[in-house]
């Protein structure tokens, strides 16, 4: 089978070298790419010098280098690391198992579960935007996922060539998880070792604004993905602020026959009336949701009749 390594990398020539390195040592037979995502270090060069196959990004940002990625390279088990030597590489085989074996579209390294990432780790609240992530998603979704934001990763050819990649930056964790929770892809979770940056390199992820644009990302994402739970939950908000300025009215209005809160009552009726148009569109874009599922299992279909019949060929 075709393995391709996949590198993001920016600013990452102290250590690029070393995974590269570390990677044609486990995986002699695979192609592995680094995008330079505008570096202005000498990691193209660093890259090159170790073996890889070095390509350009100019748009900035994580997401945008893996659309690129993801679009260009046509592999049959796809592997996406950090070129920060944080993720073992060691453990790619593990990673790659299920692929491999049929059992899983997408296969998450995970840092958190043997302890090795809080060890490890030493930037402040990393940890709890780790836990927050997860456990909002686990939720909506009903899933058990351990690690939703590991950079390392495995894939099959059919969903890396079936996801819509729209996130810019480092959100693209975040939109993978989500994409293969939605659309039911076979997930595994395989336990690997983290280890900390080494020293000089720094991390070019932001934990207040990276941590907020992974929010805004889940919060899209679930409009987009569950617009009739999204928009309920809503028109719940809305009926019961409604109820909450209504009730004294109609109180007052059953005891008095008479309506002295006209402010209160007009609020009421905005509030009511919020509500029943943010049911109404559930309604209509989950059926929307509805139609765009059964249109994506058909390009599912495609994609997987043309992997099988070039597999053939």
């Amino acid at each position: 089978m075709k393995i391709a390594v996949l590198l993001p990398c920016y600013n990452e020539e102290l250590t690029i070298g070393k995974v590269v390195q570390d990677f044609r040592k486990e995986l002699p037979d695979a192609a592995i790419y680094v995008y330079d995502n505008n570096s202005s270090d000498k990691t193209t060069e660093v890259a090159l010098a170790n073996g890889a196959i070095v390509r350009q990004e100019p748009r900035q940002g994580k997401g945008n280098v893996v659309r690129s990625m993801f679009r260009d390279i046509d592999a049959d088990v796809y592997v996406m690391a950090d070129g920060d030597d944080t993720y073992p590489a060691e453990f790619v085989h593990d990673i790659i198992r299920p692929v491999v074996n049929g059992e899983a579209n997408l296969v998450i390294g995970d840092r958190l579960s043997n302890g090795t990432y809080f060890n490890e780790n030493k930037r402040q609240f990393h940890g709890f935007g780790n836990t927050l992530v997860k456990n909002l998603i686990n939720r909506l979704y009903k899933s058990n996922i351990n690690d939703i934001m590991t950079g390392y990763r495995a894939f099959d050819r059919l969903f890396v060539k079936s996801l819509p990649v729209t996130s810019p930056g480092f959100e693209i964790e975040t939109e993978m998880s989500i994409h293969a929770l939605d659309n039911k892809f076979l997930i595994k979770e395989v336990a690997i070792d983290y280890r900390d940056r080494p020293e000089g390199s720094e991390s070019k992820l932001n934990t207040i604004q990276d941590g907020m644009k992974v929010l805004r990302m889940i919060f899209t994402l679930f409009k987009d993905y569950k617009p009739f739970l999204f928009f309920t939950s809503w028109a719940a908000i809305f009926l019961i602020l409604g109820l909450i300025a209504g009730v004294p009215v109609i109180i007052e209005y059953v005891q008095t026959s008479f309506v002295s809160r006209v402010p209160s009552a007009i609020l009421a009726v905005g509030f009511v009336m919020l509500s029943m148009l943010a049911f109404a569109c559930g309604l209509i874009l989950d059926t929307v949701a509805g139609t765009h599922r059964k249109q994506f299992e058909l390009e599912l279909n495609r994609i997987s009749h043309d992997i099988n019949r070039e597999r053939k060929v």
